[in-house]
């Protein structure tokens, strides 16, 4: 029997004046020619991706006026191609968020401030997000604001966080997250030795932590100060911390200065020739090039310090210092592995023994503050083999910037991602 594919439909919709040429059909009985059978296709199918069911339902379609959203934000001159990701993050029990899928313009808008801190510009991100939590208004904008709560925290701006936390409160309908006041000194111990963390903004009130160093460098003990986390420092700090460094390189004590360059690159671009204003953090940055800079560029900013102040600047000598360590290797706090600062140009070999050796490896993010894409890629480049053999592994606690970069580069499909609750 030949049943045929082109029977007329019981009911036809009237043509267009310009209808296009009929095919002529073929009766009922006369059978239709292999080749002349097709089905129509339209455009080529997308590349599918397959997910649970439970990720399929709680998925939703993209809000009509979502489209408009980065119009909105057109006069911070911001352009990007949009690329969507899937931020499938992993919930806990005892840490963790909701992470609404939204649409692909939702996506789109938070991959976009996610560049934008990767690639160290925070003040374009900032003026991004402030614009899409006003774009994307109630619960539905609350991925944008525990980007922008954390993005404040990273800057070190408590007086604005504290603001939008009282817009957030309005907007949401539910309290905002709590400013985290970081320690400015921690002090850890590897292998019976000190090992000084510091952090945020050391100012002239929170002074123990340079009286604590002092101690030591007076009792000629070596010791390691970890700057990973060290934002900034007054005036007042930098000169004792100058002071200090100064006293410990002529008596022959050994101070390690560990992940400094951060810290020691804003601090150098912040001082200019002529500006007597910062004296203090003018001594503190040469003395930090001693240790960690070239001769070349110590030379060339001791040139601008005699210029701007009329004195003979410090001669370029070398100062003792014990082998340096990476900083996570110092903290003992359980068996995790620890990164901590600024992940730029990142390649994570020393993630090899602890992938290759525990049984569920945990890497902790609570110290990062930003990482990189190149940083991101070379991380899924590293566990990606053992996601193939079937092993498990935990990242824990990165703060939702980065959290976020870790979806766009699709690392959330090679481990468990878990956020802290904001």
């Amino acid at each position: 029997m030949v049943f045929s594919f082109f029977k007329k439909p019981t009911q036809k919709m009237p043509e267009r004046p310009a209808a296009r040429p009929r095919t002529p059909v073929p009766e009922p009985d006369e059978p239709k020619a292999a080749e002349d059978v097709a089905t129509p296709m339209s455009d080529p199918l997308p590349d599918l991706e397959f997910v649970s069911s439970e990720a399929a339902a709680a998925r939703k379609p993209a809000p009509p006026a979502a489209t408009s959203a980065l119009a909105r934000a057109a006069e911070n001159g911001l352009d990007f191609n949009q690329e969507d990701f899937d931020a499938d993050f992993t919930e806990s029990s005892v840490m963790g968020i909701d992470v609404d899928q939204g649409g692909d313009q939702v996506q789109g808008d938070v991959e976009h401030v996610v560049v934008l801190f990767a690639n160290g510009q925070e003040a374009a991100a900032r003026s991004l997000l402030e614009t899409l939590i006003r774009a994307y208004p109630g619960s539905e904008g609350k991925r944008f604001w525990f980007l922008l709560f954390d993005l404040l925290q990273c800057m070190g701006d408590k007086a604005a966080f504290d603001k939008f936390a009282v817009e957030f409160a309005h907007a949401c309908e539910t309290s905002p997250p709590a400013w985290r006041q970081a320690e400015q000194v921690v002090v850890r111990k590897s292998n019976g030795q000190k090992i000084f963390v510091l952090q945020g903004v050391l100012t002239e009130e929170g002074a123990q932590p340079v009286a604590e160093l002092a101690q030591l460098i007076e009792q000629n003990k070596p010791v390691k100060v970890d700057c990973g986390k060290l934002i900034g420092c007054d005036d007042e700090i930098a000169g004792q911390l100058a002071g200090l460094l100064s006293d410990a390189r002529k008596r022959g004590v050994p101070v390690t200065l560990e992940q400094v360059d951060g810290f020691m690159s804003r601090l150098n671009e912040r001082l200019l020739a002529g500006d007597q204003s910062r004296a203090s953090a003018w001594l503190l940055l040469l003395e930090l090039l001693q240790r960690h800079g070239t001769q070349d560029l110590f030379e060339e900013r001791a040139v601008d310090y005699a210029v701007t102040f009329e004195l003979s600047p410090p001669s370029w000598e070398t100062a003792p210092a014990a082998p340096a360590v990476v900083a996570h290797d110092a903290v003992p706090h359980d068996d995790a592995c620890y990164l901590d600062g600024d992940l730029k140009n990142y390649r994570f070999e020393d993630l090899v023994p602890v992938l290759e050796n525990t049984e569920l490896p945990i890497i902790d993010f609570s110290g990062v503050r930003r990482m990189d894409f190149f940083s991101a890629g070379q991380l899924v480049n590293r566990i990606a083999p053992y996601k193939l053999q079937g092993r498990e592994i935990l990242i824990r606690s990165p703060n939702h910037l980065v959290a976020e970069l870790m979806a766009v580069v699709g690392l959330n499909k090679q481990a468990r991602i878990i956020v802290p609750k904001s």
